[in-house]
């Protein structure tokens, strides 16, 4: 850990999407010597990950595509005096490398391993990749505990939930409640839904993020994976997990306690709020943001979600009380229909359709181990990607 006085060590797995760039700037616009920076790890951007790399000045800059322009990343850090390599072995070595704090913003199950190989020196990891605790919880926070590490979750809803959760105290936690903006199509049809694009799907009416995260924001699936995330985080059973939609998204989580006491943490929309909570943390750091003007907004409005537009919500679920395997399959069956649905090879509304196909075909067998997870990870790939063959023929 950081000693008083020192640079605070902070690496970043996904540093060129839309949760690296924003701790890239919170690092850019940090007083001088707060923080040094190990690594830097992208996956294909070596354009991006060059500029990121001048300005922060890492120990090693990485590609995760061996394909992905290594030598142009070379020339262009050449006389910097930053390594840089590219390849899997490469991320998992530079996640490895001691580091106080970890930002894991590796978009999907790829950045399972990554996270794993951070874990291993102990220190805080920032947890912005949902999928590792989706599809490997019990591997994910036995490894936590095993080597010391702190995790501290960055997804703005879990952050939030993270702010005004009396931990201590389990018994006097009624409910815990994830907010949803309800996405681009929270006021479309099914038929609707049904025509619609990807261009039209990746239009999210509050948040900028990347095209998997936008495309599950507008099935709810995001939503649903948060869910299953919670569940691993907080200590509460699954009955007592909710989801609100709010479309304002000025409210990020809400805790009910036994005394009626409901406890919410509200915001500007930015991810470089939670990003800071959590380079900062326990203490809190000065953000140039504008502030959430609740005079101006006017109004909070909330609903139930309707699982019957949404059905990925409702799936998410399943897979949460099934346990075992099942959010594994849940998550590989998304990400391989969302990538389809945005090579436009299946419409919008099969996403989920795919999804609980799979769930349906291979239930939830045991993944006792990371091996089992990856085995079970691939074979869901397969399945899904047949079942959307099927139904594109």
């Amino acid at each position: 850990m950081a000693v008083s006085g020192t640079p605070k060590r902070v690496s970043i797995l996904g540093s060129t999407g839309s949760v690296g760039r924003s701790t890239v700037a919170l690092l850019d616009a940090a007083a001088p010597g707060e923080f040094a920076t190990v690594a830097l790890v992208a996956g294909r951007d070596a354009a991006g990950l060059a500029e990121q790399a001048l300005r922060l000045r890492p120990e090693i800059a990485v590609l995760a595509e061996e394909a992905a322009l290594p030598a142009a990343l070379r020339a262009r850090l050449e006389g910097s005096g930053i390594a840089c390599a590219a390849g899997r072995d490469a991320v998992l070595e530079a996640a490895a490398r001691p580091a106080d704090w970890t930002m894991a913003a590796i978009v999907g199950a790829a950045g399972l391993g990554p996270v794993l190989a951070a874990l291993g020196h102990g220190g805080t990891l920032a947890l912005a990749n949902k999928e590792a605790l989706v599809c490997a919880g019990d591997i994910v926070l036995q490894a936590a505990a095993r080597h010391g590490a702190t995790l501290l979750p960055v997804d703005s809803e879990h952050n939030a939930i993270f702010q005004v959760l009396e931990a201590a105290d389990p018994a006097a936690i009624e409910r815990i409640i994830l907010t949803a903006s309800g996405g681009p199509f929270r006021e479309a049809s099914r038929e609707q839904m049904a025509r619609a694009t990807p261009e039209q799907a990746v239009r999210h009416p509050v948040w900028s993020m990347g095209a998997k995260i936008s495309i599950d924001s507008a099935t709810m699936m995001n939503k649903g994976l948060e869910l299953i995330e919670a569940a691993r985080l907080f200590p509460v059973p699954e009955e007592r997990l909710g989801v609100l939609v709010h479309p304002q998204s000025a409210v990020h989580g809400l805790v009910q306690y036994r005394d009626g006491s409901l406890l919410a943490q509200l915001g500007t929309p930015d991810m470089r709020t939670p990003i800071a909570h959590a380079l900062a943390w326990p203490r809190r750091m000065a953000v140039a943001l504008p502030r959430l003007d609740l005079a101006a907004l006017g109004r909070l409005d909330f609903a139930e979600p309707d699982l019957a537009r949404f059905p990925a919500l409702r799936l998410a679920r399943e897979a949460l009380r099934a346990g075992s395997g099942a959010p594994t399959i849940l998550n590989a069956a998304n990400e391989v229909a969302v990538g389809l649905f945005l090579e436009r090879r299946l419409g919008f509304l099969d996403i989920a359709a795919v999804v609980e196909d799979s769930l349906a075909a291979l239930g939830a067998p045991e993944v006792p181990d990371l091996d089992a997870v990856l085995a079970l990870d691939a074979a869901a790939r397969r399945d899904a990607a047949a079942r959307a063959a099927r139904r594109a023929a």
